[in-house]
């Protein structure tokens, strides 16, 4: 397996000696440089890749912030000469983290652990087909992905509301893990709210409205979610 990756610094040394590390690791393959943030975040609309070595400390945008809009399923490893990052960094959900000055050992530790990451993935089985299994009473209970109309998140547990049943399966699961094994048609639309993009029929006011629901959709979450939206618009 060959993973693309970007790197992303400001200081030119810094970008010569991880592009050179790159290209000394027979699984990576370099997809691009960058000097900034908004660079990247250019690059990554163009040519997205898998895998970031960023810099953190960097003028305008740093990389924590860019980290936090990038799509959710490219791992970054962040590089910084600032030790006090590390929790920071962690917090948005990072691959690793890379103390500078960084060794070629210590690369390859954090590159190869980004390979078992993605190799881990590929094993997934693929859950695009019927359903999932959830805990709820002490029992497993079989949820038909394609019933799913919408998921509440409430603090430690989830509400799944499904099609024409008029209770909720109620599961002991974070939101983050369910989201995770979902399919792509299950989008995040607000920090509590995860919403079957095939059951939406109407969306009023920045709001998804299932019966007498109304769902808001975050700033956060509003351009994919309008991606999707755009996409199937017939415009007069």
């Amino acid at each position: 397996m060959e993973l693309d990756c970007l790197i992303v610094d400001d200081e030119p040394l810094a970008l010569d000696l991880m592009e050179s590390y790159v290209k000394r690791t027979p699984f990576l393959k370099l997809a691009g440089r960058c000097s900034s943030a908004l660079e990247a975040l250019q690059t990554l609309r163009e040519n997205p890749v898998r895998l970031i070595f960023l810099d953190i400390q960097m003028p305008g945008l740093n990389g924590l912030e860019l980290s936090r809009v990038v799509d959710k399923e490219v791992k970054v490893i962040f590089t910084t000469a600032f030790e006090q990052y590390a929790l920071e960094g962690f917090r948005v959900d990072a691959l690793d983290y890379l103390l500078k000055p960084i060794s070629y050992p210590e690369f390859l530790k954090s590159a190869q652990k980004a390979l078992l990451w993605f190799g881990k993935e590929l094993e997934k089985p693929e859950l695009e087909a019927d359903c999932i299994f959830v805990k709820s009473e002490y029992k497993l209970v079989k949820v038909e992905l394609n019933r799913i109309c919408y998921i509440e998140g409430l603090k430690d547990y989830v509400k799944i509301y499904l099609e024409n049943v008029l209770q909720p399966v109620v599961s002991l699961i974070s939101m983050k893990s369910l989201e995770e094994v979902l399919p792509s048609c299950f989008l995040r639309v607000h920090r509590s709210y995860i919403v079957n993009l095939h059951r939406i029929t109407l969306v009023e006011r920045n709001r998804i409205v299932f019966g007498k629901t109304h769902i808001p959709i975050s700033d956060s979450c509003k351009d994919k979610f309008m991606e999707f939206i755009n996409r199937r618009t017939i415009v007069h």
